[in-house]
């Protein structure tokens, strides 16, 4: 929808009213109750803003559905993060791999061109995502320290996994390159927020990777 200039500065304290409460729902422990509200238009929404024509307001409530496989894709390579670090734990391969990100880092870039996408959108948004993988990768090695009897005992093979994640980065530069429109418009940020939480219910995320998913999404809408 298109939100005329008059209304524009009360539908954007919805926006933030929204988006602030998503958030807090998207990195608390415990069950996505928010998302149902927060999909529902009603006078509690409309009532978080001052202003005429409340019902046009109430109407520009965010619907999640063409961000929500970049959420979705999101979340699949975070899941990648809990092999990795199994794979790395015990052996002198670091977190951090700075080769290997800037590989990733190109590589996206390069696909993003091919698709007529901006290449260095695509590497600010998987800079993000490499480091939502190393908060899982870093927040496990803590746990196993402390821990050692969680600690996994068999070391996959590194090289796969990284196959599946090569896998998963063309499908979410894709992605990104589908929604590019929707991805700069007023109401990317609670519908994005939205979509989060419906793939942290739906996927029973822990907070661990609820966390994670919100740091990997942070650059994905435009100013």
């Amino acid at each position: 929808m298109r939100i005329t200039t008059s209304h524009a500065t009360p539908v954007r304290r919805v926006l933030t009213a929204v988006t602030a409460i998503a958030a807090v729902a998207l990195t608390a422990p415990g069950p996505a109750v928010a998302a149902v509200a927060l999909t529902a238009p009603g006078p509690a929404v409309a009532a978080s803003a001052s202003g005429p024509a409340p019902a046009r307001i109430t109407a520009a409530v965010a619907d999640p559905a063409a961000l929500r496989p970049i959420a979705d894709l999101s979340a699949e390579r975070l899941a990648t993060a809990d092999l990795v670090a199994a794979a790395k734990w015990g052996t002198d391969s670091p977190i951090d791999d700075p080769a290997r990100e800037q590989q990733v880092l190109d590589s996206v870039a390069a696909q993003a061109q091919q698709l007529g996408a901006d290449p260095d959108e695509a590497r600010r948004i998987f800079r993000d995502q490499i480091e939502a993988n190393k908060i899982v990768q870093r927040a496990l090695f803590r746990r196993w320290t402390d821990h050692p009897d969680q600690a996994p005992t068999t070391r996959p093979d590194l090289s796969v996994i990284r196959k599946e994640i090569n896998r998963i980065n063309t499908a979410l530069v894709q992605a990104l390159a589908d929604t590019a429109t929707d991805r700069s418009a007023v109401m990317c940020v609670p519908e994005l927020v939205l979509a989060a939480l419906q793939v942290h219910h739906e996927k029973g995320l822990d907070h661990l990777h609820t966390k994670a998913l919100a740091r990997s999404l942070r650059s994905v809408c435009g100013s």
